[in-house]
């Protein structure tokens, strides 16, 4: 792919830029009971396009956040499938719900973050 195939198209967020972010998010004092991570998922040109994942604690399940599509500003959440059905408390229920509410806030926070990178990507050199 050349340059002339990329005109029109907003700069890449490249995986460092997405731990950035994340760090940021963490640094604003979100809680984060799993682990999270920035993933390296290449498309099909073999070029690093970043990929976040949740991985809630305890429960054997990722939530796993991208962009919709190639360079676009909006952002998804996926849940991975459980292979098998399982029992919570209610306490346990509060806490899934609570992480889930974190991954959401997340995904959101990466969301605004893209728009903002595309706002301002004419002004950078």
């Amino acid at each position: 792919m050349t340059a002339s195939d990329l005109e029109g198209f907003p700069p890449r967020r490249p995986r460092a830029l997405l731990q950035q972010w994340v760090d940021d998010f963490r640094g604003q004092g979100h809680l984060i009971a799993g682990a999270v991570r920035v993933a390296a998922q290449d498309d099909d040109d073999a070029r690093d396009t970043g990929l976040v994942v949740v991985e809630l604690l305890g429960k054997n399940v990722s939530i796993y956040m991208e962009p919709t599509g190639y360079d676009q500003p909006l952002w998804e959440a996926t849940l991975t499938a459980r292979p098998d059905e399982q029992t919570l408390t209610a306490y346990e229920l509060a806490g899934l719900a609570a992480e889930i509410v974190v991954a959401g806030n997340l995904c959101a926070y990466l969301q605004w973050r893209s728009l903002e990178w595309d706002r301002e990507s004419g002004r950078r050199a």
